[in-house]
């Protein structure tokens, strides 16, 4: 005689409604292991609102028999300037620190000098009294008093002269607000800067864009 299967229908479904929580379980658990997606990607720096910055690139400058070159990397923040130069091989040569209180400039060789302002130690260090607050509103093309700029279709400083001064920009795409990849400075007198930005980021910032 044969027996007949004493297993109800939902005594059936049962196991597949725990493979069905299962199933459930382990894909909330894969889900809530996936990296998190970045929220705080860098915001490429805007040229009429630049404030705080970092810059890293290089230089080469120019007055009667010397010449200086190498590589640059210049923080704005806060009201204080950090400025690292070294040798075009990444050799620190100097840093200057400094704010509206004074400036202090170390030496490859651990010396040590103090200053007024950043400005005296940039001209110990290159021999050329050329001031930062001065490069800064260069860069920023920003008011400079007696200054007449001309601007690119853009609107963007093309060419500038200030003074004695005589600026160049090149930019690096055709962004409005782009920042400025490279600026060439020249003086009568015979002094020549040609500064190349490789980097424009925010500070405390690795991978921002330019």
């Amino acid at each position: 005689m044969n027996r007949r299967s004493t297993l109800s229908p939902g005594r059936l479904q049962t196991p597949r409604r725990h493979l069905g929580l299962l199933l459930a379980a382990v894909a909330l658990v894969a889900c809530s292991s996936q990296p998190a997606l970045r929220q705080d990607r860098p915001v490429a720096l805007q040229r009429d609102q630049l404030q705080d910055f970092v810059l890293v690139g290089r230089f080469a400058l120019r007055h009667a028999t010397q010449n200086y070159a190498g590589r640059i990397e210049w923080q704005h923040a806060d009201g204080r300037d950090m400025l690292l130069l070294a040798s075009p091989f990444g050799q620190g040569m100097a840093e200057i620190t400094g704010n509206a209180h004074g400036a202090l400039l170390r030496r490859s060789d651990g010396s040590e000098q103090a200053a007024a302002s950043s400005d005296e130690l940039l001209q110990t260090v290159l021999g050329y009294p050329i001031g930062l607050g001065r490069l800064l509103a260069w860069l920023r093309g920003s008011d400079v008093g007696n200054g007449r700029f001309e601007r690119d279709t853009q609107g963007r400083p093309l060419r500038l002269q200030h003074e004695d001064w005589r600026i160049a920009y090149e930019y690096d795409d055709d962004a409005p607000q782009a920042l400025p990849g490279r600026l060439f400075v020249e003086r009568e007198g015979g002094f020549v800067l040609r500064l190349r930005i490789d980097e424009w980021r925010l500070p405390g910032a690795t991978d921002a864009p330019r």
